[in-house]
């Protein structure tokens, strides 16, 4: 071979050191784009969630052979669950009013 390297280990270390480069090269373009891309975490949480619904409503809608069915079986579910919903925010937001209140009472007795 004309104008070919007599040496194999100069071969193997260009090889290697081609690899190498084109190795940072990638490392370095995904770097690149995951800069570009990113990702808001409310957005992601909404997303999961709403795909969550759609996993929750397909299955119901194959337990109970139809979406129509399904929706039904769902509105019954939420009927049954909204005045412990209901009952559960009115008591969160009686303790907060009192934490607030308590706070309040501190920062005027230290002042």
């Amino acid at each position: 071979m004309v104008g070919g390297r007599l040496d194999d280990d100069a071969t193997f270390s260009s090889d290697a050191m081609e690899k190498a480069d084109l190795r940072e090269a990638y490392e370095r373009g995904r770097r690149d784009e995951r800069g570009r891309r990113k990702r808001h975490p409310l957005g992601m949480t909404l997303t999961f969630a709403a795909a969550a619904v759609g996993v929750v409503v397909l299955g119901l809608a194959l337990m109970h052979g139809s979406f129509g069915a399904a929706g039904a079986a769902m509105d019954q579910g939420l009927q049954i669950a909204e005045p412990v919903a209901s009952q559960a925010a009115v008591n969160a937001g009686a303790r907060i009013r009192d934490a607030a209140d308590q706070a309040r009472t501190k920062t005027a007795n230290a002042g």
